[in-house]
């Protein structure tokens, strides 16, 4: 059930996702259609997951899944997706912080000269507040680190990330 439940979740986050990028004509050139790209497969998604560098390689894809609902009201994760509170975090791992042309940032996090991965992450994640004085980012923080290690995990699946081969 639990299974059928993910799958009918990433579904629906496909069809929404589509919805935001615009609509497309159909062959005849009279229906609209959502334009809707093709999400990875359960089997894609877990040899990616073994691909990542070690501890996400271990995580663990639907507690990240869950972690992200805290997440989700500010944050987009499919590519294209819009800015909300926070921004879209699609292709945030190697991007730079404070680098999504259309999102107001706080100074401290433009100024911060970091690029994103696990490790700053991980740290964000755990107290943002603590780790980045200044920033407008009101969430209080993921406390355990099993937890950060399922969500970050998850996202490196979700949000484009190729791991070095």
């Amino acid at each position: 059930m639990r299974v059928f439940h993910t799958a009918a979740i990433a579904a629906f986050c496909i069809v929404l996702a589509a919805c935001s990028k615009g609509e497309e004509k159909s062959e005849s050139g009279s229906t609209p259609v959502a334009a809707v790209a093709a999400a990875p497969s359960d089997t894609e998604k877990a040899a990616l997951l073994a691909a990542l560098p070690a501890p996400y390689n271990a995580g663990d894809l639907a507690n990240g899944q869950r972690k992200f609902a805290l997440c989700r009201s500010c944050h987009t994760i499919a590519e294209g997706g819009p800015a909300l509170t926070g921004p879209n975090l699609y292709g945030v791992f190697g991007r730079p912080s404070g680098a999504v042309a259309d999102y107001a940032y706080s100074p401290a996090l433009k100024a911060a000269g970091f690029v994103w991965d696990g490790e700053h992450l991980d740290k964000w994640l755990a107290d943002p507040r603590g780790f980045m004085p200044g920033t407008k980012m009101a969430f209080a923080g993921l406390k355990d680190p099993k937890d950060r290690v399922d969500l970050i995990a998850y996202l490196k699946v979700e949000t484009g990330f190729k791991p070095a081969p």
